[in-house]
């Protein structure tokens, strides 16, 4: 009788007549068991046991020197524990006592001597059935132990990777928020602004001319505050403002803004400091790195912001190190100090809007205009600190190869003149955007609203139009697609007060070619028309 189960078990049989031995080593051969291991010795049954690893053991019970019963005693000790080890005992003795001692044992059945081969064959197999059944399960439970281990690491992993997700999302929310609140206020905010501005540069000319130096001064000190509060409102559009496709950008460099930054704030870190009898040592190793394609005002309000967040960071003093360099399309700009540092939580934190260490002496929001920057010019910044050791910040803006050209001036005035059409709701301001550009030798047509424009456009050829985004009945936006789908391809410029949805959400509005944000001033003006139509034509 073969059964395919023998071909891979392995066999100990340890009874101390040879004759039963020999009876069982022929039964198993005939049957093809893989292994048989015998010994008429039972001395020599645990290390047999111990060496070869059988998967079962056929066991005489009363044997000389050391019997049957210890040997089961001394195997169950050594078969590691969940592991199942059959033992099939040979023996003579049926009386109740002795198979109850053996089973409390260990055992698992018995065989009666004389032997009946076929019931040898049949309660081996059977046994082994069980051996490797419950070897095959503790494979699988260990292999399903190790899956289970890897996929709980793989899901710590994803959910760290959500989490840090979920506060970046968080924290963009925050400033989307930030931003969508100060819109309204800017919108009109910039309006007015766009008048005082406006108007200061249309008296400029006039004064310069004839008046004294009493008034002129007072004229600029107008121009001086309109600016610092356009300045004020641009901040609070600089904690989230995606990049829009009309904003003008050029090649920056940004070795020669680090360093501009550093001598513009030098009031700040060198003079006050030294007056208060602090020293701030500034270092430079800046690496040669490609430009930057954006603004360099930008760049440089946010390495002020860096820098006195620095400055602010080392009240008794310390280093402040600048360094750059480039890799992989990417430039890379470090700010060092060794300042008071930040605990983890602080360092987690402190690109958030409102969120300072420096109590009453802080706003917060200096750290996040810096991170709005890097967000819209597809950055990333890092931020290193620890307490007591410093701060390191980090950004990776997109490097460009566009060039710088430091040859060709700037020219306002127009090669020739133009055509072009003034659309704003408001009067006030519609007439200084037409004597700005009257200034220049322009001819201007005015219209207070959307479809007033549009009947001008059907009886008229303009060589630009320039109009404001929020009128009611139809918007800027509105008046461009119209103007688009007559066919009609004149370059068109949009203002706004930058506080729209619009812009916060990054989208140019179809048929616009440029967005223009106020307060608008003749030179910013000029820029926006040069960019437009050196596009589109060769007028400008």
């Amino acid at each position: 009788m073969q059964f395919p189960i023998f071909t891979k078990a392995r066999v100990l049989v340890v009874d101390d007549e040879a004759s039963n031995v020999r009876l069982l080593e022929r039964i198993l051969e005939l049957a093809r068991v893989g292994t048989v291991l015998s010994t008429t010795d039972s001395r020599e049954a645990l290390n047999l046991f111990t060496s070869e690893q059988p998967d079962i053991v056929l066991l005489d019970l009363h044997m000389p020197h050391v019997d049957g019963f210890t040997i089961l005693s001394q195997i169950q000790t050594s078969v590691p524990a969940g592991e199942y080890l059959p033992v099939l005992v040979l023996t003579a003795d049926i009386t109740p006592e002795t198979r109850q001692r053996a089973l409390t044992l260990g055992a698992q059945d018995f065989l009666t001597k004389p032997f009946d081969h076929a019931e040898v064959l049949m309660r081996m197999r059977n046994l082994l059935e069980d051996r490797f059944l419950h070897k095959e399960l503790r494979i699988q439970n260990s292999n399903l132990e190790t899956l289970v281990t890897q996929r709980t690491a793989e899901l710590q992993e994803t959910l760290g990777r959500l989490k840090a997700t979920q506060q970046q999302l968080v924290k963009q929310e925050r400033l989307r928020a930030l931003g969508m609140m100060a819109s309204g206020i800017a919108h009109d905010f910039n309006n007015a602004l766009t008048l005082v501005l406006g108007y200061a540069e249309l008296l400029n000319p006039h004064l310069a001319a004839l008046a004294e130096d009493r008034e002129r001064q007072l004229l600029a000190n107008l121009k001086a505050a309109a600016q610092d509060a356009a300045h004020v409102v641009s901040r609070l559009r600089e904690f989230y403002r995606p990049a829009g496709h009309g904003d003008l950008r050029v090649p920056v460099d940004i070795n020669a803004t680090i360093e501009q930054a550093l001598t513009l704030t030098a009031p700040r870190w060198r003079d006050k400091c030294r007056a208060e009898g602090i020293q701030i040592e500034p270092t430079l190793e800046l690496s040669p790195v490609p430009n930057l394609m954006g603004n360099a005002a930008e760049l440089r309000e946010v390495l002020t912001n860096l820098i006195f967040n620095a400055v602010d960071a080392m009240p008794q003093g310390g280093k402040m190190s600048f360094r750059t360099s480039a890799a992989n399309g990417r430039i890379e700009i470090q700010i060092i100090d060794t300042g008071v540092g930040m605990t983890k939580e602080e360092s987690a934190r402190c690109l958030e809007p409102f969120f300072t260490t420096k109590g009453e002496l802080g706003t917060g929001l200096g750290l996040a205009s810096v991170y709005g920057f890097v967000q819209r010019y597809g950055g990333a910044i890092r931020v290193e600190s620890e307490k007591g050791n410093g701060a390191a910040f980090t950004l990776t803006l997109p490097a460009s190869d566009a060039k710088i050209d430091r040859t060709q001036a700037i020219h306002y005035r127009p090669a020739k003149q133009l055509n072009i059409l003034v659309v704003d709701d408001q009067e006030i301001i519609r007439e200084l955007i037409c004597e700005l550009l009257r200034g220049d030798g322009h001819h201007v047509n005015v219209a207070a609203a959307g479809a007033d424009a549009l009947k001008l456009l059907d009886h008229g050829i303009f060589d630009l139009i320039i109009s404001d985004l929020s009128m009611p009945d139809m918007t800027g936006a509105q008046l461009a697609s119209e103007v688009r789908s007559k066919g009609d391809k004149t370059p068109f410029i949009l203002l706004t007060g930058f506080g729209d949805e619009m812009l916060a959400q990054g989208g140019t509005p179809p048929g616009v070619n440029l967005i223009l944000s106020k307060p608008v001033t003749g030179l910013a003006l000029h820029q926006a028309m040069q960019s437009v139509l050196a596009q589109t034509s060769s007028l400008y």
